[in-house]
């Protein structure tokens, strides 16, 4: 599932999620409803987190194992 990716990469780069969020430009509210899969990530999203934590957007969405 993507949301369990996003939120084990950010436990693994130590970030908090107002951190994440502060990137992404949305609030903490936002990004913490991503990574409980309440509300489903944009393209432009994704490809934002794939950016921040140097791996694949098919890795983000579960496509691929592989970073």
């Amino acid at each position: 599932m993507v949301f369990q990716n996003i939120r084990n990469l950010r436990e693994d780069n130590d970030y908090k999620q107002k951190d994440v969020a502060k990137y992404l430009n949305v609030s903490q509210n936002t990004y913490s409803q991503y990574e409980t899969g309440v509300i489903e990530l944009t393209a432009s999203t994704l490809i934002k987190l794939a950016k921040l934590y140097n791996v694949s957007v098919d890795y983000l969405l579960g496509l691929t194992d592989k970073q």
